[in-house]
């Protein structure tokens, strides 16, 4: 390991084995943190020990909807990172239950542990005055989560990709069966895509004592784009010619509520999705004139969409992955 900032301290990762988690617990170990992967199923999680030494990450259960677990699995911890989200409601896993619930229970359970460090994944665009419930509940479960760890660091990041995203792999899967894509609200929406493991860095970064205490920092990458041309990018990325549907909002919304009955992995956005997109998604000028920002992180040089993302959409190619060595 090359890091020398976490001198074998406990971080407890909860949502250790998801999206951003697994990327946090790789950089946390190699910064010498001893790492509990905190997460519904350890029995699953096996694929990220071999990320630190032997015995250096440990999966363990815990779920944010029962306190019990998640004041177990945080036990002794110096740092605890809470990276558990939804992107649409399900069963017993709602929004009110992770975003707002589940973020105090894990604030309150740190603080109690006596834990010197509390980071909670929000995102950018989190209002209470906003239409969407995910954006809604993302802000009222910061306030949470500061009420009960006034010293917590609240990372917001904009759209996070990475090769086990939800965006660019849900519109490269769309792409091979469907001949249009939808342009919703004319595509106009505006995002700051940010590479999951810049993410991933500025936790660290958090960790190692280089946030302010109370703050909320704003995660953007180096382009702003607009869905139209992350749309046109992922098509390029995945070798597909289609063409493009122009859908206002609510031709947008009412197809959501058509497609409510199939399983959230098999709908291409949900209604609560269609009203996010009717806001820009990007770091915002107050942010960027505070340094609350990945630069203020320590994160100079974050990585592109161009830099990441042809390589984990190759596999979408009409011809299949690897393709071009085959000529």
């Amino acid at each position: 390991m090359t890091g020398q900032n976490g001198n074998n301290q406990i971080v407890t990762i909860l949502g250790g084995s998801g999206f951003i988690g697994r990327y946090a617990v790789r950089a946390l170990a190699k910064n010498r943190y001893r790492i509990r992967a905190a997460c519904r199923r350890p029995d699953l999680a096996g694929f990220l020990q071999p990320m630190g030494d032997v015995g250096q990450i440990q999966p363990v259960q815990a779920n944010l909807r029962f306190p019990d677990s998640v004041r177990t699995a945080v036990a002794g911890a110096h740092v605890v990172i809470n990276t558990v989200g939804l992107l649409a409601s399900s069963g017993r896993q709602t929004f009110q239950a992770v975003h707002v619930d589940g973020a105090r229970a894990a604030a309150r359970a740190a603080r109690e542990a006596g834990a010197r460090c509390f980071i909670h994944i929000s995102a950018i665009g989190a209002s209470v005055s906003s239409p969407a419930k995910y954006a809604q509940t993302k802000a009222a479960g910061e306030a949470a989560v500061l009420e009960e760890f006034p010293g917590a660091i609240i990372l917001r990041p904009s759209i996070v990709f990475g090769p086990e995203d939800d965006f660019f792999n849900r519109f490269a899967t769309m792409a091979r069966i469907s001949p249009l894509l939808p342009l919703i609200g004319g595509g106009r929406t505006r995002f700051q895509p940010v590479f999951v493991g810049d993410v991933a860095a500025a936790i660290v970064a958090a960790a190692d004592g280089a946030a302010t205490p109370g703050t909320i920092y704003e995660l953007g990458g180096p382009e702003v784009l607009s869905f139209r041309d992350l749309l046109e990018r992922t098509l390029d990325y995945a070798g597909r010619k289609r063409g493009f549907i122009s859908l206002p909002f609510w031709v947008a919304k009412l197809q959501a509520l058509l497609t409510w009955p199939l399983p959230n992995s098999l709908r291409p956005l949900t209604v609560d999705q269609v009203r996010l997109l009717q806001s820009d998604n990007v770091v915002s000028e107050a942010a960027l004139k505070e340094g609350r920002t990945l630069a203020g992180l320590g994160v100079t040089a974050p990585q592109s969409v161009g830099a990441i993302v042809p390589l984990y959409l190759e596999r979408f190619k009409p011809r299949g992955q690897y393709s071009h060595y085959r000529g």
